[in-house]
């Protein structure tokens, strides 16, 4: 199956899921090479014939492992839909991991999104940078968060034409690191990929067993999902690289497209339409990722990760010294927090905890409905303290439109507070203090904030 790729696409509610085939098939220097698996998990008015309506032809309906998939053909690529009713599905990675499953022996893999639009010849581009890193890595691997377009512009002169690299953003408050992108620093000059710190499952090109190495865990929900496999393919031997070319665009918004946690609602749940409402199935996943990676000292003890743990190539603790964070504090370090190229050998980050600059999420939610004197008011005063005392996070934000907000609200003000502190503050208390335009605080409110880890409000 020479230069075959095994293509895995994972579509919740997606009406960019059909636009997105054609432009990953008919922008391919060789479609009849692409084996292309699709989650199919679709609304009720998510019908088979919108498939033939645009152009997809041989239909065959066959039960595999009690899955139903519709087989079809595009421009000589194959094109397999798992049929999921979306009020069945039970996640992003379990769709994924269901994908995975159908792996045949493809030469190389591609995992995206259902919302991208490709390049030409993106395929041939993928395998020749794939294959350039042969000489420093046995086990390369292709990702990146997509510069982005927007699917009411097909035209691609007006998307992102610089490719990007993937930078620490933050520790959530459940615990998952969460990674962002910026523009590859000097890119026309690189000649052939950069090394990457972090994973991206909607970008990511590899050999086509990574997708049986280092499937994706069934019980994880959403976040977490990546950098549980970037730490986990590290383990496994694998090496993480930037595309030096934009490859493909992906589309962020979500705007136009019904989420799972839009239909698995508590609502749904006690009608019988679903069987878990989204947050349970999020809760329990952070809890899974908290105890792999040993987010806040968590133990792994008890816990079976079956194939989903770590590999015996290289250690987690030497991973944390490659990216430079450290989960059991929630930090990074000045190199991670700049995006500095990573350091194959550099000491564990917990060596200088001086250095280290720990993630804080502290979410805000406060009831005001009962308050009077909201209506003029300038700004909100928040101050963190830690355990001591001691002052973490000053943050002043503007009240412009509170009584507005609050009443569409029912009377709850929600706010995050993002920051960052040294090593040894922990977040216990928040102050808001309400304050007019002669400077005057008309109101004060204190709160605990919750322990890290901690079920969050639904």
């Amino acid at each position: 199956m020479e230069e075959s790729i095994f293509v895995q696409v994972a579509s919740y509610r997606d009406p960019q899921l059909i636009p997105t085939l054609h432009s990953l098939i008919r922008q391919a220097s060789r479609p009849e090479r692409l084996r292309v698996v699709v989650c199919w998990q679709h609304g009720l008015d998510e019908m088979i014939g919108k498939f033939f309506a645009h152009g997809f032809s041989h239909w065959q309906v066959v039960m595999h492992e009690g899955l139903t998939v519709h087989r079809l053909v595009l421009a000589e690529a194959t094109v397999e839909l798992i049929d999921v009713p979306a009020m069945e599905s039970q996640g992003a990675c379990w769709a994924r991991n269901l994908i995975q499953q159908q792996y045949a022996g493809e030469a190389y893999t591609l995992q995206i999104d259902s919302h991208h639009r490709f390049v030409q010849g993106w395929d041939r581009m993928a395998i020749d940078m794939l294959e350039s890193l042969r000489d420093e890595s046995e086990k390369p691997v292709l990702t990146a968060y997509l510069p982005a377009f927007e699917p009411a512009d097909d035209d691609p002169s007006r998307r992102g034409q610089h490719p990007t690299s993937l930078i620490f953003d933050r520790f959530v408050a459940a615990g998952a690191l969460l990674v962002a992108s910026r523009r590859m620093p000097d890119w026309q000059a690189q000649t052939k990929p950069l090394k990457a710190r972090f994973y991206s499952a909607h970008f990511a090109f590899a050999d086509g067993n990574f997708s049986t190495t280092v499937q994706h865990d069934p019980e994880y929900f959403f976040h977490g999902e990546e950098i549980s496999i970037a730490a986990r393919a590290f383990t496994h031997g694998y090496d993480l690289y930037h595309p030096h070319r934009v490859l493909a665009w992906h589309e962020y918004t979500r705007d136009y497209r019904a989420k799972m946690w839009d239909d698995h609602t508590p609502e749904n749940q006690a009608l019988g339409l679903v069987k878990t409402a989204w947050f349970e199935r999020d809760r329990l996943s952070q809890a899974r990722n908290r105890a792999l990676l040993g987010v806040d000292g968590a133990s792994a003890e008890g816990t079976d990760f079956g194939p989903y743990g770590f590999g015996q190539v290289r250690t987690l603790a030497e991973y944390e010294a490659y990216v430079g964070v450290s989960f059991d504090r929630r930090a990074a370090t000045p190199e991670a927090l700049r995006g500095d190229p990573p350091s194959p050998g550099a000491a564990h980050p917990e060596t200088d905890l001086a250095l280290l600059r720990c993630s804080h999420d502290v979410a805000v939610e406060l009831y005001l409905g009962d308050l009077d004197s909201l209506s003029g008011l300038k700004h909100i005063a928040f101050t963190v303290l830690a355990a001591d005392g001691g002052t973490l996070h000053d943050d002043l934000q503007p009240a412009t439109g509170l009584p507005q907000l609050l009443a569409e609200h029912n009377g709850w003000l929600s706010r995050r507070l993002l920051f960052q502190s040294g090593a040894d503050g922990t977040p216990v208390r928040y102050i808001a203090r309400f304050v007019n335009a002669d400077d005057v605080t008309v109101h004060e409110l204190a709160r605990d904030v919750p322990p890290y880890g901690a079920p969050a409000s639904t």
